[in-house]
């Protein structure tokens, strides 16, 4: 059984915005007391945070579909409809997160640092906030925002400062439960460790934590074996520990030949060029393997490599690997930057920047892209003919209908609104922008206007008759 997972692929789903709410309010000997349509809740977000009780990416594994709660719809009374709940998925310390094409979203270190991966939609607003002096009585609402849907790659890359790396069988668990607390399985076969472990050393002052990758072996970068799967372990670490095995009972191995494998594996997956080196002659205490470390000793420090030998069964050589594995590690981390306090950057707008763009395809179709156009597409009710209006004026105040004149639409052409896949398509008509006209004086509603006089709506009325119902009404004298 899989109890340990350090790649997974994560699809997620934020919540989608409430409704608003189209209602008028209405009570006794007040039957029309205006717009009273409350705004629809905001959708939860997906957010990923970094908790160090987490260890693997597992649960994401048996679950990988996971969504946020939606908001509520408004209602009548200007109640507001609730908000969704955020969904907070905890990840192991070192996650990075990837898009499907590969590019890094967020690199996830450090306890408690988030990364929202998926917006919640807005909610849209009730036809009590869309009231103005010229829309005193909006008869509809915005539609919610749908919540931002996104599949994305989580991958561990584990925080330590120290990588233990070689063949299989070499030691590296056996060291790593001698010089920490860590508790590897240990066998006498290949590939015993199949997941990397952990493990806390203090020398002196200095505590830092130690990584023991799996065995390694040629072709790993390409695949082969297990090296690929955790190859990406040893990014974070500060010093590389090349662990030799000197009592190896296999004929055409080596100390020296394995080391220029596993460098040459090194190299190949790239960008660890820069580390600093560290070489253990692990199994001293065998007769035979003290004798091989005197012998190529010489040679791996002529190559500039400091060489330690070392027994995780006397425990020869660990304390002087552990003290000189804490300086590297002091060095390292005070090379570092130290962190600074947080910065708010603001990027004003350009000038000229007007927050959408034109642009005519090769099949004559004109797109408009934008945040703004697009949301506002999502949130109108295409069924509601005073909506559209409403929409078309919001476009024309933005200046989309004067950008499709310059770029050469004409009546007729066909206008997209959105990416390819969440498009608006429609035959564009100069006039649009005057979608009130088309309603009639659309948001002066004939209801909320001052009563008229009794004599008044009796002239109204009679104007309003035919000449067989006027006849009637002469001849009727209680009409």
């Amino acid at each position: 059984m899989t109890t340990f997972v350090d790649r997974v692929e994560l699809h997620i789903a934020a919540g989608s915005g409430g409704h608003g709410c189209a209602s008028v309010h209405r009570e006794k000997f007040k039957p029309l007391g205006g717009p009273d349509g409350g705004n629809g809740g905001r959708g939860g977000d997906v957010i990923l945070v970094v908790d160090q009780d987490v260890t693997t990416l597992l649960d994401y594994h048996h679950s990988p579909h996971r969504k946020a709660t939606s908001g509520k719809p408004g209602e009548g009374g200007n109640r507001m409809g609730a908000s969704g709940e955020d969904l907070v998925l905890p990840v192991p310390d070192g996650t990075v997160v990837l898009d499907r094409d590969g590019n890094v979203l967020a690199d996830l270190v450090g306890q408690g640092t988030t990364f929202v991966a998926g917006q919640g939609g807005r909610g849209g607003l009730g036809n009590a906030a869309l009231a103005s002096a010229r829309r005193k009585a909006p008869g509809f609402a915005l539609l919610g925002e749908p919540g931002e849907t996104r599949d994305v790659s989580l991958e561990l890359k584990t925080v330590a400062d120290v990588a233990l790396v070689g063949y299989p069988s070499a030691g590296k668990s056996s060291l790593i439960s001698v010089l920490s607390a860590a508790k590897p399985k240990i066998a006498d076969y290949p590939f015993t460790t199949l997941v990397p472990n952990l493990g806390v050393v203090t020398a002196g002052s200095t505590v830092y934590t130690v990584a023991d990758v799996p065995g390694l072996i040629p072709g790993a970068s390409e695949g082969r074996g297990l090296g690929l799967e955790f190859l990406r372990h040893v990014e974070r670490c500060s010093v590389l520990v090349h662990v030799l095995d000197c009592a190896t009972l296999e004929s055409d191995r080596d100390p020296v030949s394995d080391l220029d494998v596993i460098e040459a594996e090194l190299a190949q997956y790239g960008g660890l060029g820069d580390r600093p080196r560290v070489v253990a002659l692990n199994k001293v205490d065998v007769p035979d393997g003290q004798d091989l470390a005197d012998m190529i000793r010489p040679d791996l420090e002529r190559r500039g490599y400091r060489v330690f030998e070392v027994s995780a069964v006397s425990r020869h050589g660990l304390k002087e690997l552990s003290f000189a594995l804490a300086g590297i590690v002091d060095e390292a981390r005070a090379a570092k930057p130290k962190d600074e306090s947080t910065r708010v950057v603001i990027r004003p707008k350009a000038v000229d920047d007007t927050g959408f763009t034109v642009s005519r395809e090769d099949d004559g179709l004109f797109r408009v892209r934008g945040e703004k156009p697009e949301r506002w597409v999502r949130q109108t009710d295409f069924q509601n003919d005073e909506a559209v209006g409403y929409l078309a004026d919001r476009l024309n105040r933005l200046g989309v209908e004067d950008a499709l004149v310059k770029a050469g639409a004409r009546e007729g052409d066909g206008v997209a609104i959105g990416s390819d896949d969440n498009a608006v398509v429609f035959d564009w008509e100069p006039t649009m922008s005057a979608g009130a006209e088309m309603l009639g004086r659309r948001g002066e509603d004939h209801r909320m206007e001052a009563p008229r006089p009794a004599a008044q709506r009796r002239r109204d009325r009679d104007a309003e008759l035919t000449d067989s119902e006027q006849e009637y009404r002469d001849f009727d004298p209680f009409a």
